[in-house]
């Protein structure tokens, strides 16, 4: 049997009640998270351009669109509009093995296909859990070599939203192992693009609209090369360009006794590249340990396993480049003393202190090679003072980590925070997180996408 067949027999026939409590738990979170990330983006030009094309093709009306109060859209067409105003504003969750931003189509095909079949919020939530597995398991089987080659993180998670969409359609397992052959030959997409430009959420988009297209397909008929991800000049061997059997078999390799939603996940509670929070985090602790005040600062430096130049934009000046900005969150971590959703603002972006010190952030020599698996995206962070001194913190891995614990708290308090940038008001971001909380018991999600629509 190929791996398509392989894995799909075990993504079709595990039922909700086979999962771990906890894997439930952290779908919800991350349909939380994801909302609350896509409300952020709603009014980036991004995303409005692809609500408004969407719009403009209109058509079945299976699903909303967040924070829009027009007709429902085709399914692939709502899918793609959430998906894209979530990761336009940079704060959804990660992967910690590949920085895959797995959650955000996940959540928006599984809400959308939910609301087309009527399906459950177990199902939902048991949808988001599978999805994740595969898109970590085959992400994880070509990292870091895919991003190496160039190659953006959506070719990982396009097979999250093919497993989501495959699963509430109520595709057969044979059926599903052809949708995942169509996703693995349809998506492309460009690290340098995505690091830079708003190109990131536009693959989002592309992995979400493909990945239902994918399924849909399937559902009728259509067949791929079901050998496509294993083969030789196949989606291994040319997209991670490493050994195709070899990745093919850590695939399936536990598949079942541990899940990576809970061993892998990383929400964010803060905005910007995950890879980077740990950055921020770390030099905040030291700010605050050395009680440094930001004119005291000679130089900022960063050491991580992975790091060994100061790769992407110095000096910010938007939401995209501050992302993508390590010097940005060194620097605003040592002048705030702490890095939060504030530091996607306008005016943190600009402000002079931390781009005085966006200056004297250089990078230290890597920490040693026994102790490179404790960071996982992590990073230590050394304060040199102007009289000699210095103050040093490291964080293994960021805050809202899986297997450091996430608190329910901690979403909550980002989907209040971000959620009225999508204009609801607080009855409605209220009574929708509470019904998010409870998705599990819920017949159907009907009453969640209604008050996300934002109509009176």
């Amino acid at each position: 049997m190929s791996l398509a067949e392989d894995l799909s027999a075990f993504l079709t026939n595990t039922a909700p009640a086979e999962l771990p409590p906890l894997t439930m738990e952290h779908a919800a979170m991350i349909l939380a998270s994801t909302v609350a990330s896509a409300a952020a983006g709603t009014q980036i030009d991004s995303a409005r351009v692809i609500r408004e094309l969407a719009r403009e093709r209109e058509g079945r009306e299976d699903a909303t669109v967040w924070f829009d109060p027009g007709p429902r859209l085709p399914l692939a067409d709502a899918a793609q509009a959430n998906a894209v105003a979530s990761d336009a504003a940079a704060s959804d969750d990660s992967d910690l093995r590949n920085i895959v931003h797995a959650g955000t189509p996940l959540s928006a095909v599984s809400l959308a296909t939910a609301e087309r079949t009527g399906a459950s919020g177990e199902a939902v939530l048991a949808a988001i859990v599978l999805g994740y597995e595969a898109a970590g398991r085959i992400s994880a089987a070509m990292t870091p070599e895919f991003r190496n080659r160039g190659f953006h993180g959506c070719h990982g998670a396009i097979f999250a939203a093919t497993v989501a969409a495959s699963r509430l359609l109520g595709l057969s397992a044979q059926q599903m192992a052809q949708a995942m052959a169509l996703a693995a030959t349809s998506i492309g997409g460009l690290i340098t693009a995505a690091d830079t430009s708003t190109s990131r959420e536009y693959h989002a988009g592309l992995a979400t609209a493909l990945g239902v297209q994918a399924a849909l397909a399937a559902q009728r008929g259509y067949q791929g090369e079901l050998s496509i991800l294993e083969s030789p000049r196949g989606f291994f061997a040319t997209i991670g360009g490493v050994d195709p059997l070899a990745a093919a078999a850590s695939v399936t390799e536990g598949l079942g006794k541990d899940y990576d939603i809970v061993t892998d996940l990383a929400i964010k509670l803060a905005p910007g590249a995950h890879s980077y929070h740990s950055i921020g985090e770390a030099a905040a602790i030291a700010a605050r340990d050395g009680d440094v005040a930001p004119g005291e600062v000679e130089s900022i430096s960063i050491s991580r396993p992975d790091m060994s130049e100061l790769r992407g934009p110095l000096h910010p000046s938007d939401l995209v480049t501050m992302a993508h900005s390590p010097a940005y969150f060194a620097a605003a971590g040592t002048a705030d003393r702490d890095f939060s959703w504030a530091h996607a603002s306008g005016a943190k972006i600009a402000d002079p202190v931390i781009h005085g010190l966006i200056d004297k952030v250089r990078v230290g020599a890597p920490p040693p090679p026994e102790e490179h698996s404790r960071y996982r995206q992590g990073s230590t962070v050394t304060i040199h003072l102007r009289g000699g001194g210095t103050s040093t913190a490291t964080v293994f891995q960021p805050k809202g980590s899986g297997s450091l614990g996430i608190d329910w708290h901690e979403l909550d308090t980002k989907y209040r925070h971000l959620v009225p940038a999508g204009g609801l008001n607080e009855a409605a971001i209220e009574e929708s997180l509470a019904l998010i909380h409870r998705l599990r018991e819920l017949p159907n999600v009907t009453g969640l996408t209604a008050l996300l629509s934002g109509k009176d």
